[in-house]
């Protein structure tokens, strides 16, 4: 059976950076507030009209570039992000078409903080079934353009960030015990409320009601900040265990754990709960923000740039909790 493999990764977020000295300006809150209830310190946000496929696009070329892949390679795409430039179709199609592409299938992942790892998960089965070889895995998000930037909409708008992040993965045959060794993927639908953006609606007689103002605050992100935090404090030490198990290795044989990159608070709580020193955890949340299903490709690239993971022998275990609610983990060897 093939083991799939990360040949090559690639970044892109937009040049724009938006301090939190920046957000003092727009909203009333503060540099002191947002980094001791986030650990964010800037985002990055885009200036024009951009959609998640243009950053896609970019830092696909990158893993392209890296693997010494043409897009006519792929056989296969998978496009993760809860901020598609358009309703329909999705940002995978768009994608495609900008890599010169007809024919090569695309396919849109919907599950927000999580879209990586379920992305990933994807991946893997397409490749151990056979039904593709080479595979561009990309998570983007432009949050900006969808934030209400007013007081009333501070505590979310404060969190997210822009920029998207692209895997090339192919399919090695090896006896080597390596690629994909556990996936771990969970989700419940009963809270979705607690994390959710619910227009444009669908379930609406009319998804854009004639006597709804556009300033709706149903048109912006809403969170029970306190609910979600008790809950990825919860589960996430819980399915970190279910894919070391699924894995057959201990916590001990993980080299680094790169979870989805949310709130610093969180991270920090899930390495104290798992007894870790804060050095196997990886941290880039100041930098960036909250960027959703790029999170996860974005850390990882830089934790290869750094030189914190990516030799032969290596494992990292990814994690992350998100709106759904879906929440998953799942470990990674390299070749």
């Amino acid at each position: 059976m093939k083991k799939s493999i990360i040949k090559s990764t690639g970044m892109f977020v937009p040049h724009n950076v938006i301090t939190n000295h920046d957000l003092e300006k727009m909203i009333d809150t503060s540099d002191e507030w947002i980094k001791q209830r986030t650990g964010i310190e800037q985002r990055h946000w885009i200036d024009g009209a951009t959609g998640a496929s243009d950053l896609g696009f970019e830092a696909s070329k990158i893993a392209l570039e890296n693997a010494g892949w043409t897009a006519k390679d792929l056989d296969f795409i998978i496009f993760a992000t809860l901020s598609p430039d358009i309703m329909f179709p999705g940002s995978g199609c768009l994608l495609q078409a900008k890599l010169g592409l007809d024919s090569t299938p695309a396919l849109d992942i919907r599950q927000q903080c999580t879209g990586f790892l379920y992305g990933l998960a994807t991946a893997d089965a397409y490749i151990k079934s056979g039904l593709a070889s080479k595979i561009l895995l990309v998570g983007g998000e432009v949050h900006s353009s969808g934030l209400d930037k007013t007081t009333r909409g501070r505590d979310i708008t404060v969190i997210f960030g822009d920029g998207a992040a692209a895997l090339c993965i192919e399919g090695v045959e090896t006896n080597k015990d390596a690629g994909v060794l556990s996936s771990a993927l969970h989700a419940d639908g009963n809270l979705a409320s607690a994390l959710m953006t619910e227009l444009p609606a669908s379930r609406l007689p009319c998804r854009f009601p004639a006597d709804i103002p556009h300033d709706d605050p149903r048109y912006f992100p809403v969170m029970d900040g306190p609910a979600i935090f008790k809950k990825a404090v919860r589960l996430l030490p819980k399915v970190i265990k279910e894919s070391l198990e699924k894995a057959q290795i201990g916590l001990d044989e993980i080299d680094l754990i790169i979870p989805h990159q949310a709130n610093m608070r969180i991270n920090q709580a899930l390495g104290q709960f798992l007894k870790l020193d804060d050095h196997k955890i990886f941290h880039n949340i100041q930098k960036y923000g909250n960027t959703t299903a790029a999170s996860i490709p974005i850390a990882l690239h830089e934790a290869m740039e750094q030189g914190r993971i990516g030799k032969s022998g290596d494992v990292v275990l990814f994690t992350g909790l998100g709106a759904g609610l879906t929440w998953g983990s799942i470990i990674y060897k390299f070749l």
